[in-house]
């Protein structure tokens, strides 16, 4: 029997919780384990790579998800660390007007966390990746885009379309 799939979210301070509570809401709805961390990569790095190797030595199949904001290392460290892959969902300020952004965009070579700037569709994507060894989390990715096609149905005939 293969061992149950795990979303490790990892956010770089209590300031993101509300950013990570919307990537939780989704996968509880897909009813994929998570777990949330807090681990800086600047404040906290030797923490950081423990808990890395905690979950690195989990032989369940995982996809990391990291929120954290300004400039954004966690992404690229836990990428950088890990075989798994890693989405980087970073919750983007206003105080930058949107610099903040870069560090999750632009990344050394070698290091390769895919972004993914809407909460949802982080956690969306990481079901989708999981999806690929487990025919219960497909199923329940597309059950929840079929939702998704009957409520835009829906208000459509609303309108009288």
């Amino acid at each position: 029997m293969t061992p149950e799939p795990l979303v490790v979210i990892l956010m770089g301070s209590p300031s993101d919780r509300e950013h990570v509570d919307l990537i939780v809401a989704v996968l509880e709805a897909l009813e994929i384990e998570c777990v949330q961390r807090i681990a800086s990569a600047h404040k906290t790095p030797q923490r950081l790579l423990d808990l890395l190797a905690e979950y690195e030595g989990d032989s369940r199949p995982k996809v990391y998800i990291t929120v954290a904001g300004r400039s954004n290392a966690l992404s690229g460290m836990v990428d950088a660390n890990v075989s798994a892959p890693v989405i980087a969902c970073p919750p983007v300020g206003d105080s930058f007007a949107g610099a903040d952004l870069y560090s999750s965009l632009r990344m050394p070579s070698g290091v390769a966390p895919m972004v993914v700037l809407e909460p949802v569709n982080a956690g969306l994507a990481a079901a989708k990746i999981l999806g690929l060894s487990s025919a219960e989390i497909a199923d329940a990715v597309r059950r929840h885009q079929e939702e998704q096609r009957k409520r835009l149905a829906a208000a459509d005939s609303e309108l009288g379309g």
